[in-house]
């Protein structure tokens, strides 16, 4: 009888670790059917879009520091610099929306602790203008051009934390690759949730879940070539496509408009063009509003082709876009347009800041024809309905 009971125990154990096996195989299998490669572009499908966002106790993303020091000759002579040709410059339109809103509160967000001193421009000596960009007590958060820009919440080990991003098409967005996956872990965040137009807690535009996350598998392996690891690369970018409304198949875009997007130094001459940065950094009225940011921009072949621009902003604007043309385009009397002057063009993500505050530079990766093309195409061709 005892050896009956040893017999019947040793079984029960041994079908329990193989119960136990089999689980711990098909939880595995199932993590990695959310993962796939499609040519050189690296999916996510989210299981669970409505994930628990803390939007009020959210914390901005910390803009990747790079401990390199500026050289602050090639912020006054970037245009004298050769630049690294990647092929014929192109462009996607954006296209401006109705602006019909149809507004969500998220709840006002809690003092970040954040603070930054204005600066007309920092040790690097590169100019450049902060500000909200509300216009005289106005807002222009739900209003084309700006109402394609917003705040992109997520989770990273149970924590929520916020990016900016922008809509690209009316159901894609753009941010940057380290708002996504963590660089060379081979290991996506979750939870993503996108307010274009936020303003104040307000979204007026309501919040938008995410169904699939694509960034270059050459960043989500470790292996993109960084002229700093993980901080300066030349393909941190990231494009998620948004969850239509299930009853209608709507996507936001119609309503926001959203901005088109350009490659291969698209609206550069030589290495230099004016860049218009949007976000939403926490140390900028908490986070809390749009904030805007005009400078010119220099590519640097030693920081991998980066386009480096001045800026006040700070953790929380990685991802916004970075825009040529940016604004209402005038009707032309008497004159002809220059060349690349289509409006809202996007050619750059926020992507790094200096170690050092008192720099007031930040950098952006390239939109490249294998990149931002490369990311587009592949999600495109996942939901085809989302572009």
């Amino acid at each position: 009888m005892q050896n009956m009971k040893c017999r019947f125990g040793f079984r029960s154990m041994w079908e329990t670790l193989m119960a136990l096996t089999v689980l711990a195989c098909v939880c595995a299998g199932l993590a990695n059917a959310q993962v796939r490669n499609v040519g050189a572009a690296t999916a996510f499908s989210v299981q669970n879009a409505e994930a628990a966002v803390d939007f009020v106790n959210a914390k901005p993303m910390q803009l990747p520091s790079n401990p390199l020091s500026p050289d602050t000759t090639k912020a006054l002579i970037g245009a004298l610099q050769s630049k690294q040709q990647f092929g014929t410059p192109g462009h996607s339109d954006g296209h401006a929306g109705t602006g019909i809103s149809d507004s969500e509160f998220l709840g006002t967000p809690a003092f970040t602790g954040n603070k930054a001193a204005p600066q007309d421009y920092g040790t690097s000596d590169h100019p450049f203008s902060t500000a909200e960009a509300d216009l005289n007590g106005f807002a222009v958060n739900k209003k084309y051009p700006y109402s394609p820009a917003g705040k992109l919440y997520f989770l990273i080990s149970g924590a929520t934390y916020w990016c900016s991003a922008s809509l690209i098409a009316p159901g894609i967005i753009v941010a940057a690759g380290h708002c996504v996956a963590n660089y060379g872990a081979s290991q996506f965040y979750s939870g993503w949730q996108f307010s274009p137009g936020y303003r104040n807690g307000s979204a007026p535009f309501k919040k938008w879940t995410v169904y699939q996350a694509w960034i270059l598998t050459a960043y989500y392996n470790g292996t993109d070539g960084c002229a700093v690891y993980g901080v300066v690369c030349p393909d941190d970018v990231a494009v998620l496509i948004l969850n239509p409304v299930k009853a209608t198949g709507a996507y936001p875009g119609p309503k926001t408009g959203w901005f088109g997007y350009g490659w291969n130094g698209y609206g550069f001459v030589s290495t230099i063009t004016q860049i218009t940065q949007l976000g939403y950094p926490g140390g900028l009225d908490n986070g809390s509003l749009m904030e805007r940011n005009d400078s010119y921009g220099y590519v640097n072949s030693d920081y991998s082709n980066n386009t480096i621009i001045g800026s006040n902003m700070n953790g929380g604007s990685s991802g916004g876009p970075w825009l040529v043309n940016f604004g209402t385009p005038p009707a032309l009397t008497g004159e002809s347009d220059g060349s690349a002057p289509d409006p809202q063009i996007v050619v750059g993500v926020t992507s790094w800041g200096y170690t050092d505050l008192t720099v007031k530079e930040q950098g952006a990766a390239p939109f490249t024809s294998g990149n931002i093309t490369v990311l587009v195409t592949a999600a495109c061709g996942s939901v085809p309905g989302a572009c």
